[in-house]
C-alpha cells in the first residue's frame, strides 16, 4: 500500500542509506535505522501511517517495534530506488510481499533494523540478516544443530576466540540464503540444506547446497555472498543475480 512520507515514530530513528559490507553491489539499496522497543509508543504505527497485521497487532511490544522499524527502512529504500515509498505487506508465510519489479529482504537484530532492495530485472533473490555475535557458550551449544559436518571439522580445529565468530557467520548466512532462495523454491529447508565452502579475507563467502530444493536448484549448485561485522553485530548477504 502506498506510504506517504510518515511522521517519526517514538521508538525508530530516521532510516539512512548505509552499506556496511564490504563490497557494494550495483543497483542495491540500502537503509538502516535504530530502534528501542521500550520507546514504542501507542501510536507509532498510526503516525507512521503502517497498520498493524493481525498477527503483529497482538504480539509483544519487541516483536512489534522490529516489524515497525524494518518496515520503515523498506519504505525508505524503496523511495530512493523508484521515487515511490511503500510498506511491503505481511504475506501469509511472514514473508515481505514486495511492489512489482522490487526484490528485497529485511532484517533486524538488537534495536538495529535494515532493508535491501534492487530491481528484479537485475536481481531474482536477495537475503539479508543482521546477528548479534554470539557468546561462546551458546555457539558450542549451537554448532552440532547449525553447521554440517566439513564445518563442524573446521570450527573445532578454530581458537577458541574464533569460533563464536565462525557459527554465528554461518548461521547468518544460511539465514540469508532461506531469505533468497524461499521466493524461487517456495518450500522450507534448514540449515544442514547448505555449507559455507569458501571465506575471503575481503568478505566475500561461497555457498554450496547440499540438497535438491527443486530442479534449478540442485545439490552441488553455488551462491555468493558476503558479510561485514559492525557494534559486535555480523551483518550478512546473499544474492542470485538475474543473469
Amino acid at each position: 500500500m502506498p506510504a506517504p512520507k510518515p511522521s517519526l515514530p517514538a521508538c525508530c530513528s530516521v532510516p539512512e542509506a548505509d552499506w556496511p559490507l564490504p563490497q557494494a553491489l550495483p543497483g542495491l539499496t540500502l537503509h538502516s535505522c535504530r530502534f528501542d522497543p521500550a520507546q514504542l509508543a501507542a501510536d507509532d504505527f498510526a503516525r507512521s501511517q503502517l497498520t498493524l497485521p493481525p498477527g503483529i497487532a497482538s504480539a509483544a511490544r519487541k516483536r512489534q517495534s522490529e516489524y515497525l522499524a524494518g518496515r520503515l527502512c523498506a519504505a525508505s529504500a524503496l523511495r530512493q530506488l523508484s521515487g515511490t515509498p511503500s510498506f511491503p505487506a505481511r504475506g501469509a508465510d511472514n514473508a515481505p510481499c514486495w511492489p512489482p519489479g522490487i526484490t528485497g529482504s529485511i532484517t533486524h537484530s538488537h534495536g538495529w533494523a535494515a532493508a535491501l532492495v534492487g530491481h528484479s530485472s537485475a536481481w531474482r533473490g536477495l537475503g539479508l540478516d543482521a546477528e548479534h555475535l554470539l557468546p561462546p557458550a551458546r555457539s558450542e551449544r549451537l554448532a552440532g544443530e547449525i553447521l554440517t559436518p566439513a564445518e563442524l571439522q573446521h570450527f573445532q580445529q578454530l581458537a577458541d576466540e574464533q569460533r563464536a565468530t565462525y557459527l554465528t557467520l554461518c548461521f547468518s548466512l544460511k539465514e540469508s540464503l532461506f531469505k533468497a532462495l524461499y521466493p524461487l523454491v517456495r518450500r522450507r529447508f534448514y540449515f544442514q540444506a547448505a555449507a559455507l565452502v569458501e571465506q575471503a579475507d575481503n568478505g566475500r563467502v561461497r555457498l554450496q547446497l547440499r540438497e535438491d530444493l527443486d530442479a534449478e536448484w540442485t545439490r552441488g549448485t553455488c551462491l555468493e555472498g558476503q558479510f561485514g561485522i559492525r557494534e559486535e553485530r555480523l551483518l550478512s548477504l546473499v544474492w542470485v543475480p538475474a543473469h
